[in-house]
């Protein structure tokens, strides 16, 4: 009954009156509160989250807070032995050149990235070295040329997963790392095809390109508790460490191996084969950077993340009793991730449920007070990657201080048509 409610919940989104009796909508905010394993379910108010001036900020607004950056990043850089080198940060979470070059001041500047705007704010911001992990084909592949050709003192490489892909590189400056897929199928040659990649290693080279090494994105573990993802994960890095064998029997060496978004980048570093092998191998987590409410329920407590990005939003409507409205719908905290699409910082009793495109109603806890109509409230994302990269700029705020307004520089993609394409064609607002 629950899960049909809640189902019903997801269609209707703000239309939650239409959902029928009080009892049916109490099953309602029950089901949404019964969330995944994988995200939190409140969060305690810190002070250091408290923004002053907030009566001049237009609302929802995103805000970042560059001391728990900063924190986040040494946590990281520890975790991996005190080695920076060792992590190549994906920036589709870091989005802001800020954040980008705050990076490379603490000398991590190995990047993975999906998108060409992110490849070129990458390369802006002194990055030496830059996977983009995506496959990229036709105008795409074009501009990712371009691009290598404007930045020759970073080190570009792109990923490929059959010939036709790799023929195409022909005659550029670019790395070629082999895609692998762990099991997620979304990408890549499966595990059990070693023979495959041994061709495409011989087919890189024949080409005249740089074989830089595998790519390996195990993402679909982070629903399992923190002792299955890490057996689950060691035993896919058993099978990709045969494929490292299996091509130097052939006789190439593989120079780098990448693994692990934020799920599983503990799974990565408590692996002894990467240790033992004869490659460089990197993590790739890039959601640890702000953190969000689903990091921070999958990772350890004891690693010491704390939410650097949060969203603030006003309450906008009471439209019934034990209900309220705030502006920050599913066009500010993204709801890819499902509903909840966020935690109501320092407010267990309130639970968002599905959002609109600008309305985000919540349900109130039966007994609690209702935070009155345009009272601001803080909320942490459950997926903030796609949230950051709503906002056109953040708020950056230090010591309750706004200090400055920050663009989110690698937000969505670049305009749609190649400088190169020698059309004439017109650009209307």
């Amino acid at each position: 009954m629950v899960n049909r409610l809640a189902c019903r919940l997801a269609r209707c989104g703000a239309g939650f009156t239409c959902c029928g009796t009080e009892p049916q909508r109490r099953a309602i905010i029950e089901a949404a509160m019964a969330t995944q394993k994988s995200m939190l379910n409140n969060f305690a108010w810190d002070e250091c989250y408290k923004v002053s001036g907030i009566e001049d900020v237009l609302t929802p607004a995103l805000v970042i807070y560059p001391e728990i950056i900063a924190a986040n990043l040494e946590r990281t850089v520890a975790l991996a032995g005190g080695d920076a080198d060792r992590w190549r940060v994906h920036i589709k979470t870091a989005k802001l050149g800020y954040t980008v070059r705050m990076l490379v001041e603490r000398s991590i500047r190995n990047f993975k990235c999906a998108t060409t705007l992110e490849l070129l704010v990458a390369c802006q911001c002194g990055a030496a070295d830059v996977l983009l992990a995506y496959p990229s084909v036709g105008a795409n592949a074009r501009r990712v040329r371009e691009i290598a050709e404007e930045f020759l003192k970073v080190r570009i490489s792109i990923l490929a997963e059959n010939e036709e892909q790799i023929r195409q590189w022909r005659g550029s400056r670019l790395g070629v790392f082999l895609d692998i897929n762990p099991g997620m199928d979304r990408t890549g040659i499966e595990q059990s095809h070693g023979g495959e990649v041994v061709a495409l290693v011989r087919a890189i080279g024949e080409a005249g390109l740089e074989f830089r090494g595998l790519h390996y994105y195990d993402g679909q573990y982070g629903g399992l508790d923190e002792s299955e993802r890490t057996t689950t994960a060691h035993d896919g890095y058993d099978r990709l460490l045969k494929i490292v064998s299996e091509v130097e029997r052939n006789g190439k060496g593989v120079p780098e191996v990448i693994t692990a978004g934020t799920p599983t980048f503990p799974c990565s570093l408590s692996y002894e084969g990467f240790r033992k092998g004869g490659f460089v191998h990197r993590i790739s987590p890039g959601t640890i950077v702000y953190c969000d409410a689903t990091s921070l329920a999958q990772l350890p407590e004891s690693y010491g993340y704390r939410p650097a990005v949060l969203v603030i939003t006003r309450v906008v409507s009471h439209p019934r009793a034990g209900m309220i409205t705030c502006d920050a719908g599913h066009k500010a905290v993204s709801a890819d991730a499902g509903v909840p699409t966020c935690v109501v910082v320092g407010h267990p009793e309130l639970t968002p449920l599905s959002p609109s495109e600008e309305h985000l109603p919540m349900a109130v806890k039966e007994g609690a007070a209702a935070p009155h109509v345009g009272e601001a409230l803080y909320l942490l994302p459950r997926h903030v990657c796609p949230t950051v990269n709503n906002f056109d700029c953040a708020l950056l705020v230090r010591d309750g201080e706004i200090e400055s307004v920050e663009k989110v520089s690698a937000r969505g993609r670049e305009a749609p048509l190649l400088r190169t394409a020698g059309k004439a064609v017109s650009s209307k607002g």
